[in-house]
């Protein structure tokens, strides 16, 4: 059976579709790592939710609504994938993965969904789900996490 990146589907080596076998932490498989390319989105439901997914290029994956708040299409899946430096309050530089909306421009950071650029607008956020690799396999949360609370370590 052949799979697009841009539509994970069940294969033989999954039982069921996606939204019909959640893991038993609740994360949902949603495809194979293989499936996206680096540096590059793709649209998924996971449960009831359109979902963007992404892999950067050290293999690991971010998940955020696919909804662009600015306007109003599920297109943040065709977004470009950058990072940007950012100084802390301590003053240590640090790298983040960040992500800009394919129609006005904003730019936001992929681990907690804040706005980095509104682009002259006011901050609309992105609602950030768990992802993660297991076993060749890129799982994604169902919900969200609340905003503001940071990626788990």
């Amino acid at each position: 059976m052949s799979t697009s990146p841009t539509a994970p589907q069940s294969t033989p080596d999954t039982a069921g579709t996606p939204e019909e076998t959640p893991m038993s932490d609740g994360l949902i498989d949603v495809c194979s790592l293989e499936q996206l390319m680096p540096e590059r989105g793709a649209g998924a439901l996971v449960g009831e939710r359109p979902v963007a997914v992404f892999r950067l290029a050290d293999a690991s994956v971010r998940a955020v609504q696919q909804l662009d708040p600015y306007c109003g299409a599920n297109v943040i899946s065709r977004g470009i994938v950058g990072s940007h430096d950012v100084t802390d309050e301590d003053g240590t530089v640090r790298t983040i993965p960040t992500l800009t909306s394919p129609m006005y421009k904003q730019v936001w950071d992929l681990d907690t969904g804040a706005v980095l650029d509104a682009a002259g607008k006011e901050d609309f956020p992105l609602a950030v789900h768990e992802a993660e690799v297991r076993e060749g396999r890129v799982l994604v949360s169902p919900q969200p996490r609340a905003a503001g609370v940071p990626e788990p370590a």
